[in-house]
C-alpha cells in the first residue's frame, strides 16, 4: 500500500507539469547518469593514466573518453554561459591561489608581454590567415575567431606540464600568462563580433573597453576577496573558526566575484583570478591550522574533478563536431580533407607567431640588457620551442565561440558560425595533439641544466626557522626560575642544536658519495618511520576490533597519526626531489 501510494504521488508530482505519467523524469535521469558518468571517467581516466603509465597526457586520454560518452548516446548539450560560470571561476581561483607570488611580480614584465602583447599580435595576425585561406569568411568573423583562440588555457596548461619536470621558471611564465590573457582575449573577440554582426569598428573605444573591462574585473575581484577575508578574520577573533564554514564562504567566493562582475559587465574571469590572488596573500596570516589543513584538501579535490569534467565535455561535444565538420564540407560543396588541414594550418600559424613574438621579446631583452651592461643568460632553444608549443586551446576558447549568435527569433545569425565552431574545436584538439607529442621531447633533461631551487629554498627556511627555535628557548632558559625548567629547556635546546647541525650540513655537500650517502640515509630513515607508523595504525584497528577502544578514539588517534603521515610524507618527497 506504501509503495502504491508514492508511485501515485510521483506520478501527481509529475503531472504538474502539464502532462500525465513521467514526462520529466527520462529527462532528468538522462542528465543525472551523464552527470555521474562524467565523474566516473574523471576517476577511471585518471587511475588508468597513472596505472599503465601511458605517454598519452591525461587531458588528451579524458576527452577520449568524453568522446566514447558521446557516441555511447549519452550526449549533453553545453550552454556556454552555465559552464563559463560553474566550471571556469573555481579553476581560474584555485590556480591564482596556488601559484607563487614572488614569481608572479619577478615575471610581471614578460607575463604581461604574453597575456597582452601576444594575444593582440595573435588575433591580428591570424586573423588576416584566417581570411587568406577562407576568402569566404568575413575578416571581421575571421578576427573573432583568432581572438578567441589567442588566450592560452590554464587548465589545459596546467594538466600537461605536471609531472613532466618542467623548470618552475618556465612553469610560472606559462600559467600567470593563462590566467590574465582571458581578458584581453574575450574583449578582442567581443569587439570582433560586433563588429561582424553591425559592420562597425572603433579602435578607441575598443581600447577604453578594455581598460574599464579588466580594472573592472580586478577592482570586483579585489572588493569581494577582501570582504571576505575580513568577514573570516571577525569570525575567528569570536572563536567561530568551524572549518566546514570557512572552506564553504571561500568556496563561494570564485563563484560570487564572477557573478557580480559579468552584472557589472566586467571581467568575471580577472575578478576570479584577483580573487584567487588576494585570499593567498592574506591566508597564511589569517587562518589557522585548522583551516589550512580543509583548503589543502579541498582545493586539490575540486581542481581535480572540474579538470576532468572539462576535458571529458569537450570530449563529449567531439562526435558532434566531427558530423558537423562532415555536414558542411557536403553543403558546401568541399573535400572531406580540407576542414582538417584548415585546422591544422590554423595551429600551425598560432604556434609560428607565437613563437615569433617570444623571439621578439628576447631580442628586447637582450638590447636592453647591453644597454645597462647587465648580463643576460640566453635561454636554450628547446625552451623557447617549448613555450610556443605549450600555448594550449582549452575550455575558455570553446564556450566562447560557442556563445556566437544563431540565427532565429528575428535575429541575424552570426556568418559561418558553424564552420568557426568546427574549427575552433579542431584547434583546441590539435593544440592539445601537438604539445603532447612535442614537449616530452623538447623537455628532456632540461631540468638537469637548470636546478630546482626549491629545495635549496626550503632548506635555508628551516635552518632559520631552527635557529629562531633555539634563540627562543634560550631566552626561556634564561628567564627560568626552577630546576625543571632549566632541564626541559636544556633537553629542548640540544634537540634543535641537532637538528640545526643536520639542516646546516646537507647543503654543503657537494655531488659526490658523502651527498649520496647523506640522502640514501634520508631515504631509509624516511622509509622506516614510515614503516613504524603504519605498524601503530595497524596496532589501532586491532584494539578497535576488539572493542578495547570506541570509534571516537580512533578518529582522535588517526587525525595525529595522518598529521605525522603527511610530514613524512612531504619530507620524503623534498628529499627525493633533491
Amino acid at each position: 500500500m506504501r509503495a502504491f501510494c508514492v508511485r501515485a504521488a510521483l506520478r501527481a508530482t509529475a503531472g504538474l507539469g502539464g502532462v500525465s505519467g513521467f514526462p520529466l523524469y527520462p529527462a532528468r535521469m538522462h542528465v543525472a547518469i551523464t552527470t555521474l558518468l562524467l565523474m566516473l571517467a574523471t576517476t577511471v581516466s585518471s587511475l588508468l593514466s597513472r596505472a599503465s603509465r601511458l605517454p598519452l597526457p591525461l587531458p588528451l586520454l579524458q576527452i577520449g573518453f568524453g568522446a566514447l560518452i558521446g557516441l555511447s548516446g549519452h550526449g549533453l548539450r553545453l550552454d556556454p554561459a552555465v559552464f563559463m560560470l560553474l566550471f571556469i571561476p573555481p579553476l581560474l581561483f584555485a590556480d591564482a591561489y596556488l601559484i607563487p607570488l614572488r614569481e608572479l611580480r619577478r615575471l610581471q614584465g614578460i607575463v604581461l608581454a604574453l597575456a597582452l602583447g601576444l594575444v593582440l599580435f595573435s588575433t591580428l595576425g591570424c586573423g588576416w590567415f584566417i581570411h587568406w585561406l577562407q576568402p569566404e569568411v568575413p575578416l571581421a568573423a575571421a578576427f573573432a575567431l583568432a581572438a578567441v583562440l589567442s588566450p592560452t588555457d590554464a587548465v589545459a596548461v596546467g594538466s600537461l606540464m605536471e609531472g613532466r619536470g618542467v623548470p618552475r621558471r618556465l612553469l610560472h611564465i606559462l600559467s600567470g600568462e593563462a590566467l590574465l590573457n582571458d581578458a584581453t582575449g574575450l574583449v578582442c573577440f567581443r569587439f570582433a563580433v560586433a563588429a561582424a554582426m553591425a559592420h562597425n569598428f572603433s579602435a578607441t573605444q575598443a581600447g577604453l573597453t578594455f581598460l574599464v573591462v579588466a580594472a573592472g574585473g580586478v577592482a570586483v575581484g579585489l572588493l569581494l576577496a577582501f570582504i571576505t577575508v575580513r568577514g573570516i578574520e571577525w569570525l575567528m577573533a569570536r572563536d567561530l573558526d568551524e572549518p566546514a564554514t570557512h572552506v564553504t564562504l571561500i568556496v563561494l567566493l570564485p563563484f560570487a566575484a564572477y557573478i557580480v562582475a559579468d552584472r557589472l559587465d566586467v571581467s568575471g574571469i580577472l575578478a576570479a583570478v584577483a580573487a584567487g590572488l588576494l585570499v593567498k596573500r592574506y591566508n597564511n596570516r589569517v587562518l589557522n591550522s585548522r583551516l589550512r589543513a580543509s583548503h589543502a584538501v579541498v582545493w586539490p579535490m575540486i581542481s581535480f574533478l572540474f579538470n576532468g569534467i572539462i576535458f571529458l565535455l569537450l570530449g563529449v561535444q567531439l562526435p558532434g563536431i566531427v558530423r558537423d565538420a562532415v555536414a558542411l564540407s557536403h553543403q558546401h560543396g568541399l573535400p572531406l580533407w580540407r576542414l582538417p588541414a584548415t585546422i591544422v594550418l590554423i595551429t600551425l600559424s598560432l604556434t609560428g607567431l607565437r613563437l615569433l613574438w617570444i623571439r621578439l621579446m628576447l631580442l628586447v631583452r637582450i638590447a636592453r640588457a647591453r644597454l645597462r651592461s647587465q648580463a643576460f643568460v640566453r635561454p636554450q632553444h628547446r625552451v623557447t620551442a617549448a613555450m610556443a608549443v605549450a600555448g594550449v586551446r582549452g575550455a575558455i576558447t570553446l564556450a566562447a565561440v560557442l556563445s556566437l549568435p544563431i540565427a532565429g527569433d528575428g535575429q541575424a545569425g552570426f556568418p559561418y558560425r558553424d564552420v568557426l565552431v568546427t574549427e575552433a574545436a579542431g584547434v583546441i584538439i590539435c593544440s592539445l595533439l601537438l604539445a603532447s607529442l612535442l614537449l616530452p621531447v623538447l623537455l628532456r633533461d632540461i631540468r638537469l641544466q637548470t636546478p630546482d631551487p626549491l629545495p635549496r629554498e626550503v632548506e635555508a627556511a628551516r635552518v632559520a626557522l631552527a635557529q629562531a627555535a633555539i634563540a627562543a628557548v634560550e631566552q626561556y632558559r634564561e628567564r627560568a626560575t626552577d630546576d625543571e625548567a632549566v632541564e626541559i629547556a636544556d633537553a629542548m635546546l640540544s634537540e634543535q642544536f641537532e637538528r640545526l647541525a643536520r639542516l646546516e650540513r646537507a647543503p654543503e655537500l657537494e655531488d659526490g658519495p658523502d651527498r649520496d650517502s647523506l640522502l640514501r640515509r634520508h631515504r631509509r630513515s624516511a622509509a622506516l618511520r614510515l614503516r613504524a607508523l603504519r605498524t601503530r595504525r595497524d596496532v589501532l584497528q586491532k584494539l578497535w576490533r576488539s572493542q578495547e577502544i570506541n570509534s571516537e578514539a580512533v578518529q582522535e588517534i588517526e587525525r595525529e597519526l595522518d598529521n605525522e603521515e603527511t610530514m613524512l610524507l612531504d619530507e620524503a618527497r623534498l628529499v627525493a626531489r633533491t
